[in-house]
């Protein structure tokens, strides 16, 4: 390795570890110089030992003497650095005139919104702003049996927390008359009729590509039928299907259904209607009186174009442009209802917020920022190539926002007993943020600490070790309970330099850390970690919901003053 590699290597490592409590990691500086010299992702076992040896000197080294060799050496680190904006790309709409782009998000109110919902929300949202145009939030409730006021809430409160601004909110149940309407416009110019055949012979029928004796039927006899759904006919025994094409390649154009009967009670309107019309007809009648002027919705409904389409040409109706992306979702977090409610039934995830999960609600108690959610979507672009991420690419963004942010504390896990004899003095005050100013803290110490077992375990007598912030400490004795002697400052080469909790003011907490929810196909039973660890007493004086630091541990965000969730490294 060239010495002008080994200079960036430990800029890097120093960088690193000034801002993480004096420590870095040998997989942080890989990935660091991987990303910046991908020429190296061919020579990684070349270039890991050099690597591991910078990381190693620079851990030995104290925070103090970090400190001084950045600025004689690195002082570009130290400089505040300007907010980069970060790479945001939409491809520009062909032929639109500022001021006239009409976008909206449909979504059905039958679940908690996840970030595929937020990935749909915040690209019609973009458009909108992009033209200066109008953005309409459309609640999809067409559906009874499965939709409530809870989720119509929590579709809400998701979008608000996204920060996303609408121009227009309404319900699609508003224009259940237009719809009626436009039903009977459908049946009187032939191009939809009753359908009264059992739901198998439907379904045969259509796989067959043969049309059934119901499409033979004159226009009055599909008008009586009509009638007879409002009152006579129950669910199941008749729908109002679209005259589409039986022998057509895209199943969706096989006389699709407009309507069907619901006896289930809306959420709003309660009994009113029991004639409901379907997502696709639903959807094509609303773009078009809304004003939609551009639909983008994921490629899942890609082959419903040609139907929606159909509709509208067929009822002379204006039709908006439609574009389609890729869903998104994580490896190992689904974001389907089929999966995630059986797992809550089963007490296999407590709730719609469990930080295992990708909703909204999820990633916010995780401590994910909104602001990454929407930087990391606008990363992706507007592609419809599978979106199958793994969670690290979003903690990428959220890292940027919480970094700055973040009170550094200490945190011990398998504590073990720490005795330092000739302390000389009863408190110690320690920067909350080694770069940006969040103040100190002051602690209060006595002869008794604790250490995480990790680190005890590899701690023997006759060794120094360094706590942070404190100073050096001579062991004299190990074993289940390690006694030493105070140094104070000293040289901190080859010493290993730990984090410590002050027994008499330690605050005791329940750390969660959430892991992927899915192996494959299979549920992964240790997917939530929980472990007993001791923290400051500073921890206490956070509100909930604010982010930390824990030092050589990673970034958790405060759920209780009895728990912190663990975000990300």
């Amino acid at each position: 390795m060239d010495e002008k590699l080994k200079k960036e290597i430990r800029k890097m490592a120093l960088q690193n570890a000034f801002e993480h409590g004096g420590q870095t990691q040998d997989k942080i500086i890989m990935g660091k110089i991987l990303g910046t010299k991908p020429e190296f992702r061919t020579k990684v076992k070349e270039i890991t030992g050099d690597i591991s040896e910078i990381v190693a000197i620079v851990n030995q080294l104290s925070f103090e003497e970090q400190k001084k060799e950045i600025k004689e050496n690195f002082p570009e680190i130290l400089v505040p650095k300007e907010k980069i904006k970060e790479r945001e790309w939409l491809p520009e709409l062909e032929g639109v005139e500022h001021g006239k782009v009409v976008t909206r998000f449909p979504p059905e109110p039958n679940g908690y919104p996840h970030i595929g919902h937020a990935k749909a929300a915040i690209i019609n949202s973009e458009y909108a702003k992009m033209y200066g145009g109008k953005f309409i939030l459309r609640m999809d409730d067409t559906n009874p049996e499965a939709e409530r006021m809870e989720y119509h809430a929590a579709i809400k409160v998701g979008l608000e927390w996204l920060g996303i601004k609408f121009d227009t909110i309404k319900s699609t149940s508003d224009d259940m008359e237009i719809f009626y309407e436009k039903g009977i416009e459908l049946i009187n110019s032939g191009k939809a009729y009753v359908c009264t055949c059992k739901r198998d012979n439907i379904s045969k029928n259509r796989r067959e590509r043969k049309a059934c004796k119901c499409s033979m039927e004159n226009i009055e006899k599909n008008n009586k039928n009509w009638e007879k759904m409002k009152k006579k006919f129950k669910p199941g025994d008749a729908i109002l299907r679209f005259r589409g094409d039986m022998k057509a390649d895209n199943a969706v154009m096989r006389d699709p259904v407009l309507f069907r009967i619901i006896d289930g009670k809306h959420y709003t309107l309660g009994e009113k209607y029991r004639i409901w019309p379907s997502y696709d007809f639903a959807v094509a009648i609303e773009d078009s009186i809304d004003g939609i002027t551009h639909a983008f919705r994921s490629k899942e409904f890609e082959l419903r174009k040609e139907l929606t389409d159909a509709i509208l040409d067929a009822l002379n109706m204006r039709k908006p442009i439609q574009g389609f992306f890729s869903r998104l979702e994580f490896k190992g977090m689904p974001i389907s209802k089929r999966i995630i409610r059986p797992l809550i039934e089963e007490g296999k995830i407590s709730w719609y917020d469990d930080p295992r999960l990708p909703t909204l609600e999820g990633l916010k108690r995780r401590g994910i920022r909104p602001e990454a959610i929407r930087k990391f979507i606008m990363s992706l672009g507007f592609t419809k190539a599978d979106t199958l991420a793994p969670f690290d690419a979003l903690e990428a963004f959220n890292r940027k926002f919480v970094d700055s942010e973040s009170t550094r504390l200490f945190m011990v896990s398998n504590a073990k007993k720490l005795t330092i004899k000739n302390l000389p003095i009863s408190f110690v005050e320690i920067s909350n943020h080694p770069v940006s100013d969040l103040g100190k803290r002051k602690i209060e110490i006595d002869e008794n600490f604790y250490i995480s077992g990790d680190d005890a375990q590899n701690i023997k007598q006759g060794m120094q070790i360094r706590l942070l912030g404190l100073g050096n400490v001579s062991i004299t004795k190990d074993g289940v309970e390690l006694e030493g002697e105070f140094i104070g400052e000293g040289d901190t080469t080859n010493i290993l330099k730990i984090q410590w909790v002050a027994q008499k003011t330690a605050h005791g907490i329940k750390m969660i850390i959430p892991k992927a929810l899915f192996n494959g196909e299979e549920f992964n039973e240790e997917s939530l970690e929980e472990i007993d660890v001791y923290t400051e007493p500073h921890f206490l004086q956070l509100k909930e919901g604010e982010e930390i630091q824990f030092v050589r541990f990673g970034y958790c965000r405060k759920d209780s003053q009895n728990q912190a969730i663990f975000t990300h490294k």
